[in-house]
């Protein structure tokens, strides 16, 4: 066999197993989207021999999903807004000083990203209980807080890594003070890897299982937590268009982050060029 010939073997081979890959993602979305549409009573087999709206219906006219939506978007909401304010505040901080350890201490802000999720959620169970906090909403957010501020760091590290230093300086020299400063120079230069890192955040709190499910109680709950709820204990359809109405949600929000930003600035660069 010639270098060529093999070559091209391996080329082949290599579009074969992508295409393998694609579909094996692929396919449980398609198959959860015909479940979403499907007219039956019943789960039967696919494809379903009518489409309706029906079980987007039967979602909205369920109290114990709207109030996990409810709930869902609130928490998403508080923790964005104070995990941002506290990883702008973080990030900046961090990156206009220099000291020994700097890179271990960066390493301990983003430790919730490989820490796994469920340590992460007994662990602040323990804690919360320790210290008599048994609220569920507060739990909740102190989870999602958690859980939630690496991104907005990393994105506005990333950001600020970016932004030529010569630019503050010359603010500074026209008798700028350090916060004018930033506000007129540092965050507009900054915005890209803020806005990319909350809609990250957004979507994590909103997707939340693993943390969640540690924190929740019978009153306070999320929306994955009602799902998961509902299939133990009465499994419809119902759940399927949840499950899409959440995946539109995803998309939606990479949509805005493609317009805005840019998915490569904010997942590769994350800065202002």
């Amino acid at each position: 066999m010639t270098p060529r010939r093999a070559d091209d073997i391996i080329r082949f081979l290599c579009k074969l197993m992508n295409c393998a890959i694609v579909l094996f993602l692929l396919t449980p979305i398609i198959v959860t989207t015909l479940m979403a549409f499907d007219a039956r009573d019943y789960l039967g087999p696919l494809p379903p021999p009518a489409l309706s709206f029906r079980w987007f219906t039967a979602f909205f006219s369920d109290s114990y999903f709207l109030k996990g939506l409810a709930i869902s978007l609130k928490l998403a909401a508080c923790s964005v807004a104070i995990s941002l304010t506290a990883g702008i505040a973080t990030a900046y901080a961090t990156d206009q000083t220099t000291f020994r350890g700097k890179d271990a201490l960066i390493a301990f802000f983003l430790s919730p990203l490989v820490v796994p999720p469920v340590v992460t959620g007994f662990a602040l169970l323990l804690f919360l209980s320790k210290i008599g906090v048994i609220d569920g909403f507060a739990r909740l957010l102190c989870g999602h807080i958690i859980i939630t501020i690496p991104y907005t760091i990393r994105a506005t590290l990333a950001a600020l890594s970016g932004i030529d230093r010569s630019y503050t300086e010359a603010a500074l020299i026209l008798g700028a003070t350090k916060r004018r400063a930033f506000w007129d120079v540092t965050f507009p230069l900054a915005r890209t890897g803020i806005i990319s890192g909350a809609i990250f955040a957004f979507a994590i709190s909103m997707d939340d299982v693993a943390v969640s499910i540690m924190l929740t109680d019978a009153k306070t709950y999320t929306l994955p937590i009602a799902l998961i709820s509902s299939m133990r204990a009465n499994f419809d359809l119902s759940i399927a268009a949840a499950s899409v109405m959440l995946m539109a949600m995803t998309v939606l929000l990479i949509v805005i982050l493609e317009k805005l930003i840019g998915l490569n600035r904010a997942i590769g660069q994350g800065v202002f060029r």
